[in-house]
């Protein structure tokens, strides 16, 4: 006989979460990736009071060297590439925070719905899912951003709405797996309503390979959106991006002469993502040896 409560272990469970933690900072590479992520969204939001400069400002240095005044110097049209790199961070982090969160939500609510309900609704939705994995991914955004206009809102809406499949499949297999147990099967037995069981008691249970993807999903929607500016697709100057500083360095005389414009916005991408897919490691490490 069952009682009137379900009690099941979930990842929310403040015992369970001590523990990954603590699996976590045995990483360290994924605790110095943490610090730098969290380093990088404190540059980001303090932007206005530690850049020296306006971004777009024209200081009259132009392609000026590292100096006291301007410590990575000035670009061709005489701004401060220190101030740039700064604001740039704001981008770069908006544009990956934001286009994850839109869609590992949307994708975690498919592959929930797929999975749970099954029979021709979980058809339907891994036909759609199916479609949207066929389409060539960075051609098509090419596509609709020249079609659409490129700014920051429509580099988020469509790295997202080509991104959830994956997280919609991934979803879908630790839903059916969970599904099966017994307290599922209980809480249907006891009538409990379809929202309560998928979100109450089998979403807790899925979320770590969840979170783990979200974070890979940060580092990888920064690349494309640094991939696009740097195509002049994706944020347009006067905003900085590390991307549209790179711009810069398809020039030979820049990459040889002037390697203040391409050196820091290429090293802060490149220290960016491995930060960020440190930490992935290192929570897909930590849930990996709890199960």
């Amino acid at each position: 006989m069952y009682s009137d409560e379900i009690q099941l272990e979930d990842t929310a469970e403040p015992g369970v979460i001590r523990q990954i933690w603590s699996r976590f900072v045995r990483h360290k590479l994924a605790v110095a990736g943490l610090i730098v992520t969290l380093l990088l969204v404190l540059v980001a939001l303090l932007a206005p009071l530690i850049a020296p400069f306006d971004p777009a400002m024209v200081t009259g240095s132009f392609s000026a060297a590292p100096s006291g005044e301007h410590w990575l110097g000035t670009d061709q049209v005489g701004r401060d590439v220190l101030s740039r790199l700064i604001y740039a961070t704001q981008v770069s982090l908006l544009v990956g925070f934001v286009t994850v969160a839109l869609y590992v939500t949307f994708g975690t609510l498919v592959g929930m719905a797929s999975a749970y309900f099954g029979g021709w609704v979980d058809m339907v939705i891994m036909r759609v899912t199916d479609m949207f994995m066929a389409f060539p991914f960075l051609m098509v955004i090419l596509v609709v951003i020249s079609v659409l206009g490129s700014n920051m809102t429509t580099i988020i809406l469509v790295l997202a709405l080509f991104s959830w499949p994956g997280v919609a499949r991934l979803v879908r297999g630790s839903v059916l797996a969970i599904k099966q147990l017994d307290y599922v099967k209980a809480g249907i037995a006891l009538g409990y309503s379809t929202p309560r069981i998928l979100f109450v008691h089998v979403f807790p249970n899925a979320i770590g390979p969840i979170i783990v993807n979200a974070t890979f999903g940060i580092a990888s929607a920064i690349m494309s959106e640094a991939g696009l500016s740097f195509l002049g697709m994706g944020v347009q100057p006067p905003t900085a991006s590390w991307g549209n500083m790179l711009t810069d360095a398809q020039s030979l005389t820049v990459l040889t002469d002037q390697p203040w414009l391409w050196v820091p916005p290429g090293a802060m991408i490149l220290i960016t993502v491995l930060a960020i897919n440190f930490v992935g490691d290192g929570l897909r490490d930590a849930w990996d040896a709890r199960q």
